[in-house]
């Protein structure tokens, strides 16, 4: 596990942090607490259930390919790493290949930051680097999710969407309602070329998904998930690539 010796005893070493600039606060509000938010990475309670859901989903000739010790072994370090967290959250969640489609329900399409470098700023030694994300304020994330979840439990039932939805905001709600809340495509955006990533419509489709579901126009709905769909499964494809 990262933090740890090959025996498993603990590393004494310094948390490694990701540093946003705030403030946080509701939009029209003034900031809650100091303007730099420090978002602790915390990867070895990330790395431990990573690992316990590759167990868990993994095929056997797979697990046995990547494994270095027995399973069992591995598996019941990896859950007691994920115990030591307790009642508390950790402050990232992640997904693989694709990103989770309801959580695109907590931005709006206007908020994305996309960069960008041109052909010449990359080959720069102070280029940036290629992101595509969205940062909004909790209050404003936790309303939306709250609003989705509403939405989709009355028109399509409490399970999947609105399920995923309820899920995600019980994990805000153990943050202080100062803190902003980022959606990071990741290393997705290795997938993806320039292109691709500004003609992204995710969060448009979710917008008008969602905006169709209140019009009661559930064609309209279903035509902006499909396209949503099409364009993640095309991600997705490469977990099983060869």
């Amino acid at each position: 596990m990262p933090g740890e010796r090959i025996d498993g005893t603990a590393i004494d070493a310094p948390a490694d942090v990701l540093l946003a600039e705030g403030p946080g606060g509701a939009a029209g509000q003034e900031p809650i607490g100091p303007q730099t938010l420090v978002c602790p990475l915390e990867t070895r309670p990330r790395a431990a259930a990573a690992l316990v859901g590759f167990l868990s989903s993994e095929t056997p000739v797979l697990r046995t390919a990547a494994l270095t010790a027995e399973e069992s072994v591995v598996r019941s370090r990896a859950e007691a790493v994920v115990a030591e967290l307790g009642d508390s959250a950790t402050h990232i969640v992640s997904a693989t290949w694709t990103v989770p489609l309801p959580w695109f329900a907590l931005v709006e399409p206007a908020e994305r930051i996309l960069v960008l470098p041109s052909d010449d700023a990359v080959t720069a030694p102070e280029a940036p680097t290629r992101r595509c994300y969205w940062r909004v304020p909790m209050a404003d994330a936790l309303s939306r999710a709250d609003a989705a979840a509403d939405l989709l439990a009355d028109t399509l039932g409490d399970d999947g969407p609105s399920d995923v939805l309820r899920d995600t905001a019980r994990w805000l709600r153990h943050f202080d309602p100062g803190a902003l809340v980022e959606l990071d495509y990741g290393g997705l955006v290795a997938l993806m070329d320039d292109q691709t990533l500004a003609a992204d419509t995710s969060a448009e489709d979710v917008a008008e998904a969602l905006e169709a579901l209140r019009a009661g126009d559930a064609e309209k709905a279903m035509a902006s998930y499909r396209r949503l769909r099409d364009f993640w499964a095309g991600r997705a494809a490469h977990q099983r690539a060869n």
